[in-house]
Parts: C-alpha cells; sequence; structure tokens
C-alpha cells in the first residue's frame, strides 16, 4: 500500500487504482492524512469495500447499507435507522471487521444493553437487535460474509410486550378536562382515542377526508416531519387505506373545529401541529388531571382494547385500526382477550347433563 507524504503541507496522501463493481478501473487520490498509518487504512478500507471483502470494518459495512438503504426508504424511516445505528450499534461495533464479529461478541453487546441503567423496553431491544442482524444479512447476501452472527447468538427483547399502558374511559375523560383549554387537543385526542388511528394518520388529515352526513373520515395518507421539512406520504400499509366510522358526537365535534378555524383550503392539513406538541400536551394534560403517563401511540391500544372489553370481533377491530392483517391484531393483543376457559367447560358440562336427562327419560 504505497502512500506518499507532501512535503510541503506535512501531510500524508494516498494515490492507487482499483476496479469498481461494474468492472471498470480507476484511480483514487486521498490527501489530507496526518500520519502515514491513517492513509494506509484508508486506502485498506476503502478497497475491501470495493472488492467486498468481508474483512472490512462494521463501520464500512453500514456505510455500504446505508447508502442502500437511502433509495429504498422514506426519508423519516431512513433518519430513525440512521439513529438507532448510530446511537446503539456503532459505538460498540465500528472499529471491528466484520468476520471476526463472534456470537460471543455479540451476546456481550446484548447484554450491555440490557444492563443499561436507562432501561429500554423489550419491544425497543427487538427492534434494536433485529437492526443488528439485518445488517449482518447484508454482509451475507451481498459481501460474502459466511454467517449471521447475530443468528447464533440468540435474540434479545420481545416483539410484543406483555404489557400495555392504557386508559380506560374515565381516565382518558379526565384528561380531556384537563386539556380543555386547547381547542385543537379537544379535537386531536378525541380522534386518537375514540377511533385508534396513528397520530401521523391525524396530522394528515384534511377536510375532505371527512363526510359529516355519513359520520365518516378517510385514511389515505400519513404526516412526517423530515429535517424540519412538513412531509405527506403514503400510508403505513395498504391496509393502512380505510374508512372509519366516527360516532355522530366525534363528528360533530370535528365539523364544528373545522368551521371554528375558516378552512380556507379543504384539501389542506386541518391540523398544523406536529408530534411534538402531541407529546407536550399529553405530558401536560397527565400532570394536571393525574392519570398515569401514557404515550401518544397509547391512545391507539386503549382503543382497541375498549373494542374488545365491549365483545367486538378481531376481525372487525384489525379492520378499525388498519392491520395488515388479523393475526397482527391477535398478536398484539391477545393478552387483553378475557380467558373463556371456564365458560366453555360450563357449557359443555350444560350440554352434557341435559343429554343424559333425556337419555333417562
Amino acid at each position: 500500500m504505497p502512500v506518499y507524504k507532501n512535503e510541503k503541507a506535512g501531510s500524508w496522501f494516498c494515490k492507487f487504482y482499483y476496479t469498481d463493481w461494474t468492472g471498470n478501473r480507476k484511480q483514487k487520490k486521498k490527501e489530507g492524512f496526518k500520519t502515514k498509518k491513517e492513509a494506509q487504512e484508508f486506502e485498506r478500507e476503502f478497497l475491501s469495500k470495493a472488492h467486498a471483502s468481508c474483512d472490512m470494518s462494521f463501520g464500512s459495512l453500514v456505510e455500504l447499507y446505508m447508502e442502500d438503504c437511502k433509495h429504498r426508504l422514506k426519508p423519516t424511516t431512513y433518519s430513525n435507522k440512521q439513529f438507532l445505528i448510530n446511537t446503539k450499534l456503532l459505538p460498540f461495533f465500528r472499529d471491528m471487521p466484520i468476520n471476526t464479529i463472534t456470537p460471543a461478541t455479540i451476546r456481550k453487546w446484548q447484554n450491555e444493553l440490557l444492563a443499561d441503567p436507562k432501561g429500554y423496553s423489550q419491544t425497543y431491544l427487538k427492534t434494536v437487535n433485529n437492526q443488528a442482524s439485518a445488517i449482518f444479512n447484508f454482509a451475507v447476501k451481498y459481501y460474502r460474509l459466511e454467517k449471521n452472527p447475530c443468528r447464533l447468538a440468540g435474540s434479545m427483547g420481545k416483539k410484543h410486550a406483555d404489557e400495555m399502558e392504557i386508559w380506560t374511559v374515565e381516565e382518558f375523560n379526565r384528561f380531556i378536562q384537563a386539556v380543555a383549554d386547547k381547542p385543537p387537543s379537544v379535537v386531536i385526542f378525541n380522534l386518537l382515542f375514540w377511533t385508534g388511528m396513528r397520530s401521523g394518520e391525524l396530522l394528515a388529515l384534511t377536510a375532505d377526508d371527512f363526510d359529516f352526513e355519513a359520520h365518516t373520515v378517510s385514511i389515505s395518507k400519513n404526516y412526517a416531519r423530515h429535517k424540519k421539512e412538513d412531509l405527506i406520504l403514503p400510508p403505513k400499509t395498504p391496509k393502512s387505506k380505510r374508512i372509519i366510522t366516527l360516532p355522530p358526537f366525534l363528528s360533530d365535534m370535528v365539523r364544528k373545529y373545522s368551521t371554528s378555524i375558516y378552512v380556507t383550503d379543504p384539501s389542506g392539513r386541518l391540523f398544523g401541529q406536529t408530534k411534538s406538541y402531541l407529546l407536550h400536551e399529553m405530558i401536560r394534560g397527565c400532570k394536571l388531571s393525574g392519570v398515569k403517563r401514557i404515550r401518544v401511540h397509547d391512545l391507539r391500544h386503549s382503543h382497541a382494547s375498549f373494542l374488545i372489553e365491549k365483545g367486538f370481533s378481531p376481525l372487525l377491530i384489525a379492520d378499525r385500526l388498519g392491520h395488515e392483517n388479523i393475526e397482527t391484531t391477535l398478536q398484539t393483543y391477545s393478552h387483553l382477550y378475557p380467558n373463556k376457559h371456564s365458560e366453555v367447560s360450563a357449557l359443555i358440562e350444560e350440554v352434557h347433563s341435559a343429554f343424559s336427562k333425556a337419555q333417562r327419560g
């Protein structure tokens, strides 16, 4: 690896040829290194990536992985992925050659996260672990890494939390009274609690999405904010596109609100707030009302819990929430369904007794 010193500038540079992934031979020059070792290391890493070598560092692999993701993900999804990798993966793995990362290395990383005083939720730990595994799968598929060490190390966290924080109707009403001084908050949180829509779906709503005669709202898009820019994006999944029936009181509430703010563009956002506003109001309302603090997303879970308690079918709940399939609903909320085994046993006993009595005449 020949590198050269710029005597005038007192720095080092490297200049070399390489063959890119298309088979074309190219020259690469990089200047400004403080030491000879830094220049040599840059050349080694560059050639490792160019030749798809599995002895590249984890940090270099992440650069390739994120470049691939950039063209396939929504901007907000990409930013969230980048933040997770930068904060939870790179501090531990950055300089390790990927072919030296073993299941034991993964296990050590997992244990550090499990012992973190911040106390990450089981679902978040699962998300972090899945991200690490996805990066190694990328290396296996495209860069000749022999195996994914995450698979052998075992999983971490749980896909669905055993318990989720939800509000009862009584708790929600106490909260709403606490934020009643802000009309937008009253309408927004009533919509979230009584429809189960996602916050991004709500913030993308326009006046045109509501049919106040039929008492329905059409969900067809999603709001996100990326680099201080408001974005209106396609819905999360195909099934997220749906029409939700509203109770008349809620339909009337939205109609009066849209009239009060003098909507000039029916196709513009009805709620100009951001997710930060929702979070701030959630915290404020919980403090003022004394109800337990939950996440904004937990209002969606609270709605599902309410429907389950009232005996509605999983199929209806899946349609109302915009789940991709009924399995998602059952996996997420199975622990909320009442245990009916004793009722089944009692019914069988009743049928058997009636049959026996009929036989005896």
